[in-house]
């Protein structure tokens, strides 16, 4: 089936069963979300964008290598998608300077929105960080803000912005900044307390299952309660 006869065929199908497409598959949250995603009874594939990859064998997973600083020539990736999760993100560490981690963490996520605009998709899921704000001191978290901020200025149905605080789980590599801060994590205020990437991503799959209309802001104490709940 051609991507176009793909599209059309998801246009004729709601929320229980849908295509989602994920963006950072290969993070953290990433990660947990496409596994998650990939478990959802309601979700009749998940396709993913990304720059290697995954080793993840699923007859719903329609994995599409693309390059990101060419996502406007992959339009058609898009067509028929009702719902977009962008897990992408980095530091200004990996990515090497200030430029490089916004092109990951703003353009990049700002570009695939307007993709998904355009080509219909309803609601979008952005994974961001706790304390994100246009006018927050800090680069990395004005970053996120800003994006926010131009994100809400778009046509989607539904925006589902979720702020975790630290993440913990399995990295492919260690941050010793992130692992003390774990181990610490009972002494934090309950907003900035440590939070499961699984949890984050277990909210993201409860709020593209709900698809609910309208903006939503969800930050760790509310996460951490849902993620209660399922247990």
């Amino acid at each position: 089936m051609t991507d176009r006869e793909l599209g059309l065929a998801d246009r004729a199908v709601g929320v229980t069963d849908r295509t989602v497409l994920l963006c950072g598959a290969t993070g953290l949250v990433g990660r947990e979300c496409l596994r998650q995603l990939l478990a959802d009874p309601g979700v009749a594939r998940v396709r993913a964008l990304v720059r290697r990859e995954l080793g993840v064998h699923d007859p719903r997973l329609d994995e599409r290598l693309v390059d990101f600083e060419r996502l406007a020539e992959h339009a058609e990736l898009l067509g028929g998608v009702a719902q977009v999760v962008c897990a992408l993100g980095t530091t200004i560490k990996q990515a090497g300077s200030r430029e490089a981690f916004r092109r990951v963490d703003h353009d990049y996520p700002l570009a695939l929105a307007r993709l998904g605009v355009a080509c219909g998709a309803r609601h979008y899921l952005l994974v961001s960080s706790i304390g994100a704000s246009p006018h927050a001191r800090t680069f990395y978290l004005r970053v996120k803000g800003e994006l926010e901020q131009a994100l809400a200025a778009l046509s989607y149905r539904s925006l589902s912005i979720l702020r975790p605080s630290l993440l913990v789980g399995e990295r492919a590599e260690r941050r010793r900044g992130e692992e003390l801060a774990a181990r610490l994590g009972f002494l934090f205020p309950t907003r900035y307390k440590p939070i499961a990437a699984a949890d984050v991503a277990a909210g993201i799959v409860r709020l593209a299952r709900e698809d609910a209309p309208g903006q939503r802001i969800v930050e760790s104490a509310e996460l951490r309660a849902w993620a209660s709940e399922g247990r």
